[in-house]
Parts: structure tokens; sequence; C-alpha cells
């Protein structure tokens, strides 16, 4: 059976206080759902922080981005060796905004995953549709291409390394949710996409939702047989609410 993982990613948001907040009522919740994985992602300068007040905790940690590149002249950038120095197990990479907002393609996403394997991260490779694309009746072949890309290029065993979460672009900020059927589906199509490849990787894989999952609608996104977890935005920033999609998913074992 699959653990179910329920990452937070804070995307850039957070103080020094906030955070310190935030992670000790995660800290303190976190005994109650042992079923579950929990991790976080905070903004690169608060891994530390992070790293050093989850320590002893069965909270994990990661970031939310990292440069395919080992070092050097790349201003800005931070390197997977960097996050290993803090204790990192998680990354994202392929993040709808990281796609929209800043360029990256899926070949620059699926070196972004290779990069984070071969470090001993482990990747959260996103992938999802934007309004547009499910309105043209072409959800799976967005999401079949963003996963080839990355199966093309080192083979799909690869992902036994790693997590992928489906994010639908169109219910992240906007207030909308994929129904539990929705969601289901695509997570299915994902799991049969690595299975025509791997059928023993896709098994094992866990795959979140990542749609503006909430304390509300988390137990029956959580029910779905192929919904492995969630990768949560807004509500990772409330540890009641955050924790609340934990206690979901620890049930849902």
């Amino acid at each position: 059976m699959r653990q179910p993982l329920v990452a937070g990613n804070w995307k850039m948001n957070g103080s020094v206080a906030s955070v310190r907040e935030l992670l000790a009522g995660i800290k303190a919740g976190v005994a109650g759902v042992p079923r579950c994985e929990v991790a976080v992602c905070p903004p690169f300068i608060y891994i530390p922080q992070a790293s050093a007040e989850l320590a002893g905790s069965p909270v994990f940690w990661g970031a939310q981005n990292l440069s395919t590149e080992a070092a050097g002249a790349f201003t800005g950038e931070i390197a997977a060796s960097m996050l290993l120095d803090f204790g990192c197990t998680y990354v994202i990479v392929g993040h709808s905004e990281r796609r929209t907002l800043y360029g990256e393609d899926d070949d620059v996403v699926a070196a972004k995953f290779a990069v984070a394997r071969a470090a001993g991260l482990k990747p959260i490779l996103c992938v999802g549709e934007t309004l547009g694309e499910r309105e043209q009746g072409i959800t799976e072949q967005v999401i079949a291409r963003q996963l080839d890309a990355v199966m093309a290029m080192q083979g799909a065993a690869v992902l036994a390394d790693g997590v992928i979460a489906y994010e639908p672009v169109w219910a992240i900020g906007t207030g909308k949710t994929a129904t539990p059927a929705q969601a289901q589906e695509v997570h299915a199509f994902i799991r049969g996409r690595v299975a025509s490849q791997a059928p023993e990787v896709a098994a094992g894989l866990r795959i979140l939702y990542g749609g503006s999952m909430k304390p509300g609608n988390a137990p029956e996104l959580m029910a779905q047989p192929d919904i492995d977890g969630g990768l949560i935005g807004g509500a990772s920033l409330v540890a009641s609410e955050f924790l609340g999609i934990c206690q979901a998913a620890h049930e849902s074992v």
C-alpha cells in the first residue's frame, strides 16, 4: 500500500516569525497522523530555519525549485548540493507557476528532475492542464507530453525515485476545484501512462492532487483509489488547515 504524502508549497510567503509559528503548530499536531508522510517546502531563504526547527521531528522539508547546474556563474540560482547541505529531502519541479511565469518548458523540467534525482533528492514532478486546454479536451495529451519528457530522458524507472503532483492549473487560486471524479480520472490516466512502460513503478508511484485541496474536500479526494495525498498551497500556510488535510490522508489508509 502506498503511504500518503501531504506536502506544503508555501510559494513566496513567510517571515521568520510566521515560519516559527507555523512549524510549531505543525510539529504539535503531526504525531496524530502517523500514517501520513508530511513535508513542507518553504522559500529558499527559510530552508535553514526549517532545517533547524524541524530537526528530530517526523516532518520532512524541501525546496520549491532548483537549478540544472551544479555550480558557477548563475546568479540567483540554487544548486541541488546546497539543498542537501540543509537536509532537504524533496524538491518541487515543474510547478505550473514556474512553467507559465518563468518559461520552464518540458525539457527544462525533465532536466531538473534528472538533476534532483542524481543528487539524491526526491523530485515532486508537477503536471497539469490550463482551463483552455481542458476546454479543448486535450487534458490527457498535455499531461502525456509532460510525463513523456521525463520518461524519455532517463526511462520510466526514474519515477520510482520521485512523486507526481497533478495540478489542474484552472483550479489553483481560482476557488474552483476539480470534482473527486475528475481528479481521479486524471490520476488514473497518469498511473496508466507510467504503467505502459513500467508497471511495477506505476503501482508504487505516489500521485498527489494539487488543485486547491482543503480540509473540507480532502476526505473525498483522498478516498479515490489513485490519489495518494496532496501538494498544498494556501492551506499549507495555516497549521490547523494543513493538519486537517494530513488527518484526512492518515484516515484514508
